[in-house]
């Protein structure tokens, strides 16, 4: 199996599985860099299928308090573009799962787009999934994820109108990130009620899967999510269960095994 096939394989082996899969998202170098590694492995033991690893940056725009935490902790400790690549390359060696970079454009550009690519690629990531990046302005990006082999997720919100939907889904790759609340990341008590329509939507727009996230934070919710998705995607309530642990590197490993777990049996209930 080719690395640009791995998300795609692993998003259609869920659904032969007649289940939506799990997608779990952890920011490197939180809360250190060797805690972050062993933390986004934690997420696949636990029973997440893909992990976003999160490229921490100090304006995330889409991101609520509980990333913004997070980001903030590994800013401080001071990681580097170098430490994101070095966690895709640790959990991708170790692992099965494909391991997507969740990244605003500002430290790709800066970085390089070609250079990013290429490095992203030699750690064994999947793909990238860029929030901020109009597809208007992707097409270098684009040019060069294809040219390694990354698929490229992007982002639709339930404010997209169906002509905007059909532009996005036409230059993705991979699935279709849907964000299920208009507003940033974070655990609510219900899931947007808007998720399920951006759904159906979307679905008429592409082929391509389409996972749901913002919100998602309880078994239940993920049950939920997953009886109309392919696949629901899950952030702030591991970050949360880091950052409850304070400190117990132990203590948080085994919180976000736990969560996993959880989360896993919900998108597996019929």
């Amino acid at each position: 199996m080719t690395v640009a096939s791995k998300l795609s394989e692993t998003l259609a082996a869920a659904k032969a599985e007649g289940r939506a899969a799990l997608i779990g998202y952890l920011p490197a170098g939180f809360p250190s860099v060797e805690g972050g590694i062993k933390a986004v492995r934690a997420l696949i033991d636990g029973g997440c299928d893909i992990v976003e690893v999160g490229l921490p940056h100090s304006d995330p725009v889409l991101d609520g308090p509980t990333i913004q935490t997070a980001d903030d902790i590994a800013l401080r400790g001071g990681v580097k573009i170098k430490d994101v690549l070095r966690t895709v390359r640790e959990v991708a060696s170790a692992t099965d799962a494909p391991v997507l970079v969740m990244t605003y454009w500002n430290p790709v550009d800066r970085y390089g787009t070609a250079r990013f690519a290429a490095d992203l690629a030699a750690a064994g990531g999947a793909g990238c999934i860029l929030p901020d990046l109009p597809v208007e302005e992707s097409e270098e990006w684009r040019k060069a994820a294809g040219e390694h082999g990354l698929d490229t997720v992007f982002v639709v919100a339930p404010s997209s109108k169906d002509p905007r939907l059909a532009e996005v889904t036409a230059a993705g790759t991979g699935f279709v990130y849907a964000a299920a609340v208009m507003g940033v990341t974070g655990s609510r008590a219900q899931v947007g009620s808007l998720a399920e329509d951006l759904v159906t939507r979307t679905r008429a727009t592409t082929d391509l899967p389409v996972c749901v996230g913002l919100g998602v934070s309880t078994a239940d919710q993920a049950a939920q999510v997953a009886g109309f998705a392919d696949g629901v995607i899950v952030g702030s309530a591991f970050v949360q269960r880091i950052l409850d642990a304070a400190g117990d590197e132990e203590a948080a490993l085994a919180a976000v095994r736990t969560l996993a777990g959880e989360l896993a049996a919900g998108v597996r209930r019929r």
